[in-house]
């Protein structure tokens, strides 16, 4: 009971609520929408529906775009695909159970097939033509972070700090890894990714560690944070963050931690840089671009670490991580707003208010647009017009 409340504690804190006792010095108060002349206002080529979506639940169910398609989903069981042409559905499948199917973690397609895990403790497998159940199974913890394709298997990072992979055909169990988790985590978990036959994630302890993944055999791990203070919530150093990877280098952030840049061939940092986010990144090849856990929205020099540019006009209006959509930098806020920021200087160019249900995630970018799904489910494909 007292990890579940524990649990219950800190998704509060990560969307930036009240936490411990109440004081004028405790409360935390969103900043004003910020006055934007847009330079160019999207249009919108359709809308269509993923069900209830997700509420206010922690859910992070990005769409999906791949083999000309878009995969939504809702919490509640509901995935379907849609044409990015019209919005019109190809298929649908409910998979909602006799309590709900508590959808989290994906959607990612691979194989043929699209996959995505659940608070319940299962990883799915839909047919992505037909929306037919491939596989249902059960794994150790809730899935919240989306899982990685790689050498025929799918790879999930669980909430009990399980690293485990899975035959992509079957769902039959292949390797775990196990790290450790602290008695009081934040609600979420890193996604993994893969490159040059490792596999890399964040873990609830403070580290980013890495595995071979053929074997499940861990390489070595890298502290992010180092535990501080004299209560646990001072001393929390989740790596919640999904590692970036540009070239041989690979980018990781975490709360109360550390933005660290590591050498992928030795494991080693490179440098460090005073960051606390527990959301993930984004870069252009040449920046990050981070959304710390005061939500100022900031951009790094990749090579050097140096700090280009931060924007705090959006402190504590719990933004989405960030997505690079036509040349710039976007963000959803809680209030159902789009901001778009110049990458290069860090100012506002565009402001949009879709829904006042807000944003669990940010767009998903289509060939010919972006792809936004908003809290109550509601889909939209959009295009830039200048």
């Amino acid at each position: 009971m007292k990890k579940i409340l524990s649990r219950l504690l800190m998704s509060a804190v990560a969307v930036g609520t009240l936490i411990g006792c109440a004081s004028e010095e405790d409360t935390i108060i969103m900043a004003p929408v910020p006055v934007v002349t847009s330079e160019f206002t999207p249009d919108q080529q359709w809308s269509a529906s993923a069900g209830k979506g997700v509420g206010h639940f922690f859910s992070k169910l990005a769409p999906e775009y791949a083999y000309g398609k878009v995969f939504v989903a809702s919490r509640d069981g509901l995935v379907k695909a849609l044409d990015p042409e019209n919005g019109k559905t190809l298929w649908q499948n409910d998979l909602e159970e006799e309590v709900s199917a508590r959808l989290s973690g994906g959607i990612v397609a691979a194989y043929n097939q699209i996959y995505i895990g659940s608070e319940n403790g299962q990883l799915i497998a839909l047919n992505q033509e037909t929306g037919e159940l491939a596989w249902r199974v059960v794994v150790d913890g809730e899935v919240l972070a989306a899982p990685v394709a790689d050498s025929n298997m799918i790879i999930v990072n669980t909430s009990r700090g399980m690293l485990i992979a899975v035959d992509q055909s079957t769902g039959e169990q292949k390797w775990t890894i196990s790290t450790d988790v602290p008695n009081l985590t934040l609600r979420g978990d890193s996604a993994p990714v893969t490159v040059s036959g490792g596999v890399f994630w964040g873990t609830a302890n403070g580290r980013l560690a890495a595995a071979i993944v053929e074997r499940g055999q861990l390489i070595w791990q890298q502290p992010i944070g180092m535990p501080q203070g004299s209560t646990e919530i001072d001393r929390l150093v989740d790596v919640d963050a999904s590692p970036v990877v540009i070239g041989s280098t690979l980018y990781i952030v975490g709360f109360n931690g550390q933005l660290t840049s590591i050498d992928l061939q030795s494991g080693r940092s490179m440098w460090k840089r005073t960051y606390s986010s527990a959301t993930d990144l984004a870069t252009d090849g040449s920046r990050i671009y981070l959304v710390t856990d005061k939500d100022y929205l900031v951009a790094v020099d990749a090579r050097s670490g140096t700090e280009l540019w931060s924007n705090k006009k959006l402190e504590y209006r719990q933004l989405t991580a960030p997505v690079i959509v036509n040349n710039h930098v976007v963000v959803g806020d809680s209030e159902g707003y789009l901001h778009w920021i110049n990458r290069t200087s860090g100012e506002f160019v565009a402001q949009q208010l879709v829904d006042d249900s807000g944003f669990a995630v940010g767009p998903t970018v289509t060939p010919d647009g972006y792809v936004i799904v908003t809290r109550n489910g509601d889909v939209k494909k959009l295009t830039i017009n200048k």
